[in-house]
């Protein structure tokens, strides 16, 4: 497939290109500063460019099978970026009439597990107090997906590990699983590149936890 990865330097959007790579797949790089990609391959073509402008974006787009986007806010100082960078792949999307795109997003973003005992409830809550602002960006990121005409999916994970990938964790469409806690960067990116076939999850929130 043709992918493009937006958010390509971050932790996440690192590992989407790293395994798009490995699985075979030719992938579209989005970076401002290419020096920050430490990821090579044959099938890798490094796009710089400002996501400030939608029109600057649309080659990066232009003819992929799909988009997968790592972006977010990198502290509470940055809160707002996601959802104004998200509307511009949007924007250059729609122009390029491209429309699958899967999305990382926060598990407070999405409903909680069924059954979730009183602490976990607790413990979510205080997290969505302490970084409401980044979370209420995510949530208008979500709100841009969900007003726009591309196929979606929004990929919602915990708090996130530096682990290696284990291709091993649980996943729930249109919810989260019960006592999900943590998750490594790699695996939510595995979870990404899955979705990006699996018709079920468009249009939906996937909660992915161990």
């Amino acid at each position: 497939m043709k992918l493009t990865v937006f958010g390509a330097t971050g932790g996440v959007g690192r590992e989407i290109v790293r395994q798009a790579l490995d699985a075979g797949h030719q992938v579209t790089a989005v970076v401002r500063d290419p020096a920050r990609l430490a990821v090579t391959g044959a099938g890798l073509e490094v796009y710089r460019a400002d996501l400030g402008d939608p029109q600057a974006v649309r080659a990066a787009v232009a003819g992929r099978d799909a988009v997968l986007s790592g972006l977010g806010a990198r502290s509470r100082k940055d809160a707002g970026v996601t959802a104004r960078l998200t509307r511009t792949v949007l924007e250059a999307m729609e122009a390029e009439h491209v429309r699958r795109l899967v999305v990382v997003s926060a598990a407070p973003v999405g409903p909680p597990a069924e059954g979730e005992g009183a602490l976990d409830r607790l413990m979510l809550g205080a997290v969505s107090l302490v970084f409401k602002d980044i979370y209420a960006d995510l949530r208008e990121t979500e709100a841009e997906l969900a007003r726009s005409a591309t196929d979606w999916t929004v990929v919602r994970p915990p708090r996130l590990q530096d682990k290696p990938l284990t291709g091993v964790y649980r996943r729930v469409i249109g919810g989260f699983p019960r006592k999900g806690r943590f998750i490594g960067r790699a695996d939510v990116a595995h979870a990404m590149l899955a979705a990006v076939r699996d018709g079920a999850t468009v249009g939906r929130g996937v909660g992915v936890a161990y």
